[in-house]
């Protein structure tokens, strides 16, 4: 039976709490029976259940063992819970990829991601009205990015801006980290920003669900393609089990209705192979920036 350790925002104490109470750190003996799950919060805590728990539901049945997931409350705590093996398998952003693996010794594998992570893209938005139009007509502006740690919502953004010459503390009027992809959004409709960075398909879904209007708001500038999110394990978990959940995650078809929602959900196309090679490029891209 599917299970959630609940996700308090405003206690990130409890939160850690939580998970080492829940979880413990009884090896992976218990990870046969139990599989313990987390995301990067790139959206609310409530988004990311409601999109999570028909991909837990259908991993239970593939894999024939409960499934916790437990959303955590920053990007550096899933980064933390996989690396210290409190949880066992973590959707990661591309740049936490990085993170992790730096931090366990080389020791996180990567088993697949979205076929939309290989040629992924960031936006850059601001209000339509504001005469930004350029990466170069964000000097002397006030600029959000997303979490400190996310791949498309400020280590890629960046990267691209460093090479059109702007440099965000020096040429900005102010930076912000909104936190979350949708947070974003949020600070530019409302006019505390100027304009912000962030994950092109958070973006897409936003419009799509008439979420943001965009006679008001929209994106002026759309970054060159690269490699991000994936699903990733630690190299201790016994290789069958890591096989088991990357086939259960390539056998999703979208010409399967109940595959097909949860592909929606998770705005993917299909899932397909990836590799630690994929993210040797993000690895040079955040010490170009000065994020390593």
């Amino acid at each position: 039976m599917l299970s959630f350790i609940k996700h308090s925002a405003s206690r990130r104490t409890l939160i850690g709490a939580g998970l080492a109470l829940a979880l413990g750190v009884s090896g992976w003996a218990q990870a046969q029976t139990v599989l313990r799950v987390t995301t990067i919060p790139e959206e609310a805590a409530t988004e990311q259940v409601r999109k999570f728990t028909p991909l837990a539901s259908y991993l239970e049945r593939q894999l024939g063992m409960k499934v916790e997931f437990n959303p955590v409350n920053d990007y550096p705590a899933a980064v933390e819970a996989l690396v210290n093996k409190r949880v066992d398998l973590v959707w990661f952003g591309g740049f936490t990829h990085v993170q992790a693996n730096r931090r366990s010794g080389g020791k996180i594998v990567p088993l697949a991601q979205r076929e939309e992570d290989t040629r992924f893209q960031s936006v850059f938005i601001a209000k339509t009205d504001s005469g930004i139009k350029t990466l170069a007509d964000l000097k002397g502006k006030q600029v959000s990015f997303g979490s400190a740690s996310s791949t498309s919502g400020h280590l890629m953004p960046r990267s691209f801006l460093l090479q059109a010459g702007i440099e965000p503390e020096r040429d900005f009027r102010r930076v912000a980290f909104s936190g979350a992809h949708d947070a974003t959004i949020a600070s530019v409709v409302s006019g505390r920003v100027d304009a912000a960075a962030l994950d092109i398909t958070v973006w897409r879904k936003f419009v799509q669900e008439n979420k943001v209007d965009t006679r008001e708001v929209d994106v002026f500038y759309t970054t060159p393609p690269f490699f991000n999110y994936n699903w990733s394990v630690h190299a201790d978990m016994p290789v069958e089990l890591q096989q088991r959940i990357r086939n259960a995650l390539l056998a999703l078809d979208p010409a399967n209705p109940e595959h097909a929602e949860i592909l929606r959900l998770n705005r993917a196309t299909r899932y397909v192979p990836t590799q630690p090679e994929n993210y040797k490029g993000l690895e040079a891209a955040a010490r170009s920036a000065g994020l390593l």
